[in-house]
């Protein structure tokens, strides 16, 4: 862990704020160990392993975490939302800090490697979160809850990687819901069938050489019960996208 400055659970300065409010599900909480990474501003990374870049350090006003193999689920669980409370009575408070998936990452025995802004939110008062700092890593429960994001429909974002026109690769994010993103196609017209992308790594899916034109998709969702079904944009991509641009789906999931 690197070193860092201790931040409180107040910051001013000038953000661009997603303002993400996880609705509680019935789900049991499960076991487990937590700790913090270094951060200079106490926000996330922009080089998680999600390749979320910039979203990925300031989405839920910087409330993030790395999880373990098993949560991260091969990049499945990048974007997805935990509620995570301390068990220690004497410095962590009875609601935890909710967080969004956007690394991954395996310390002692942990689940969650947080953002120190995130970590500091399970103390009870500002002042008890030096005593959690100084534990390095601290018992805590866990369950997963639903993202929603409140004005915000599912975007597709080109990552920084891509090419034009050879060269395409998307990152989903801002999905609702308890849903994990399991699959991304394009479609191409002259076959007249949905092409299937690469998850190239996290939540990074590419193609090389993808169909000219405007970019039309579709995702497969997979909920909180198993469920998967696919989710049609109603807008597509713009043949001249661009990277690091970021384009809106049109749609939502509950």
């Amino acid at each position: 862990m690197g070193s860092f400055t201790l931040c409180s659970t107040t910051l001013v300065g000038l953000i661009i704020m997603v303002v993400l409010l996880p609705a509680f599900c019935t789900s049991q909480f499960t076991d487990s160990r937590a700790t913090y990474y270094g951060s200079p501003d106490c926000y996330g990374t922009p080089r998680g392993a999600c390749g979320f870049g910039e979203y990925g350090r300031t989405v839920n006003d910087g409330y993030v975490s790395g999880v373990s193999y098993k949560l991260f689920m091969n990049g499945s669980g990048c974007g997805a939302c935990y509620q995570v409370r301390c068990k220690n009575p004497q410095y962590c408070n009875s609601d935890g800090v909710n967080v969004v998936v956007t690394d991954h990452g395996e310390g002692d025995r942990t689940d969650f490697i947080m953002s120190p802004r995130a970590y500091s939110k399970l103390a009870i008062v500002p002042s008890a979160a030096k005593e959690l700092f100084a534990c390095g890593v601290v018992e805590v429960e866990y369950r997963r809850i639903s993202c929603q994001y409140s004005g915000y429909n599912v975007m597709y974002k080109v990552h920084e990687h891509s090419n034009y026109p050879h060269y395409l690769a998307l990152v989903v994010i801002y999905v609702a819901g308890q849903n994990d993103v399991t699959a991304l196609e394009i479609w191409r017209e002259d076959c007249k069938e949905w092409i299937p992308m690469r998850r190239a790594f996290g939540g990074v899916w590419d193609m090389a050489n993808p169909p000219s034109g405007s970019v039309t998709l579709r995702f497969q969702a997979t909920g909180s019960g198993g469920y998967t079904y696919w989710v049609q944009s109603t807008n597509a991509i713009p043949q001249d996208w661009k990277a690091g641009a970021v384009y809106d789906s049109t749609v939502q999931l509950n």
